[in-house]
């Protein structure tokens, strides 16, 4: 094998031109967030709104500090700061301290993102490590779930599907409607499956996201959470595992980010993802194991991409004789 062909077999890939630009792709994840927000503000109020702008200026500002202590060229017009605002503050619910939220979004753009080379180096998704460390730090600060505006009783402790399904108890209180339209306790971003679906059929529009990885995703929890329900094997709620929590936001918006560019990997972390956070779900002490488990996925991406092998554009291998 020559020294080029050794190159690229050791990561030096030939570039894929396109026309696109991250600020197009960041935005076109914007726009698909947006149902979602609007829904999140009708269901909790506008506390729901002032996190996410304290948590899109925090990580906006913490970008821009961060490139011109460094003297590196200020990025931060091409949204993905913003992405990364939205998504966290929809992974935590609107009881939230505000502090919670910017210590969150610092960790996140600082520690997550910049430290490893920014966009496109980070080694896991930023969001869901702001997420993760402040479960570890403060998890009685975004413990306090509460019930919707359409129930009437805004601001009452409540708790969430998963949790209640958790405990063993036979029936849920909510409907699958409930659960689809986002009328459940949650998370800010993760209520109303309707609207992320909305989001996430505009992003396949406009070919931004990876289905295959978002379908594995969802395909091997519900399946997994299905055979090994809390009553025997293949009791399982479908639907409630669907619904009821999570799965949809990561599935739609988490798991299509970018820790490797290979379809086939990408697949293969979605899967592992799966088995994890379905696992989480039935057997661990969390009631929700979308957090981890994608995290999980993210952080094994380098070790699936040695078991498989991405093909290499521009490179033929020669066939051993052996």
């Amino acid at each position: 094998m020559g020294n080029k062909a050794a190159e690229l077999m050791h990561g030096i890939r030939p570039h894929i031109r396109t026309t696109r630009t991250t600020r197009e792709i960041m935005s076109d994840v914007v726009i698909a967030l947006v149902p979602a927000l609007i829904g999140s503000i009708i269901f909790f109020g506008i506390g729901s709104l002032i996190l996410v702008l304290a948590s899109v200026t925090t990580c906006v500002l913490a970008e821009y500090l961060w490139q011109r202590i460094r003297k590196e060229p200020i990025r931060i017009g091409d949204f993905s700061a913003v992405v990364t605002g939205i998504l966290l503050a929809f992974n935590f619910p609107v009881t939230t301290p505000i502090w919670i939220i910017m210590i969150a979004s610092i960790f996140s753009i600082i520690i997550v993102k910049q430290i490893f080379g920014g966009i496109g180096n980070n080694f896991a998704n930023p969001a869901l490590m702001g997420r993760a460390i402040i479960m570890l730090l403060w998890p009685g600060n975004i413990a306090q779930y509460v019930t919707t505006n359409f129930n009437k009783v805004d601001a009452v402790s409540s708790a969430t599907v998963l949790s209640i399904l958790k405990s063993g108890k036979e029936n849920v209180d909510f409907s699958y409607w409930d659960m689809f339209i986002g009328n459940i306790p949650g998370a800010l971003g993760e209520t109303s499956k309707l609207l992320l679906i909305l989001g996430f059929l505009y992003l396949c529009y406009r070919q931004v996201v990876n289905i295959s990885a978002t379908v594995t995703y969802i395909v091997t929890v519900v399946a997994i959470t299905f055979i090994f329900g809390g009553e025997g094997y293949f009791t399982g709620d479908i639907l409630t595992n669907l619904l009821g929590g999570g799965l949809i936001l990561g599935a739609c918006f988490m798991i299509t980010d970018y820790p490797s560019v290979a379809p086939r990997v990408k697949v293969a972390i979605a899967f592992l993802s799966g088995i994890i956070t379905a696992y989480i779900r039935i057997w661990g002490i969390l009631p929700e194991g979308v957090c981890f488990g994608i995290l999980v996925g993210n952080c094994l991406s380098g070790l699936v991409e040695r078991v498989i092998r991405p093909h290499i554009y521009g490179v033929r291998l020669k066939k051993s004789n052996k």
